[in-house]
């Protein structure tokens, strides 16, 4: 498949589309069972997820610890999901950082995964809405973009398996 297509529709929104050559059933999940999150969304190489929890239900909460296993140093990502329609969409808040609420206060994100499938392939997109410009600047300056396309990889790769 291609790579990803980032765009910025919004000042506050980062849109990542990308395409994979599997039925939904299957891309949806790889999204949403924690064995297999855990086996793609593991960031560069190098780094590791030793935390991947997942209560997959509306007011469930999920958290992803990401280590960079040389140094030792470590971010999370966690939030809740607000919104879940089977094979189809998915809406969950999403918190950068330390993972220490009292740090990480007002970095909350919305992210809404959309999924759709066309002759067996199957189109993600990831809608994220920031709280501000400044938010949506910094987290693309983090690389982000190249981040999940590396596991969207891993993804193909999984679903060739």
């Amino acid at each position: 498949m291609k790579p990803s297509t980032v765009n910025t529709p919004a000042e506050t929104q980062v849109e990542v589309v990308r395409r994979f050559d599997a039925p939904v059933d299957q891309v949806w999940q790889s999204f949403t069972v924690p064995e297999l999150v855990s086996r793609w969304m593991v960031g560069p190489p190098g780094w590791s997820m030793p935390v991947c929890e997942m209560d997959f239900r509306v007011g469930g909460r999920y958290e992803n610890r990401f280590r960079d296993d040389e140094h030792g140093t470590e971010f999370g990502l966690a939030g809740v999901f607000r919104e879940i329609e089977t094979l189809r969409r998915i809406v969950q808040d999403e918190s950068y950082g330390s993972g220490d609420a009292a740090d990480d206060a007002g970095s909350e994100a919305v992210v809404t995964l959309t999924f759709e499938e066309t002759d067996g392939v199957t189109t993600v997109i990831t809608l994220v809405e920031y709280p501000s410009r400044e938010a949506r600047d910094a987290a693309l300056a983090t690389g982000m973009a190249g981040a999940m396309e590396m596991g969207y990889c891993r993804i193909d790769a999984l679903l060739a398996s």
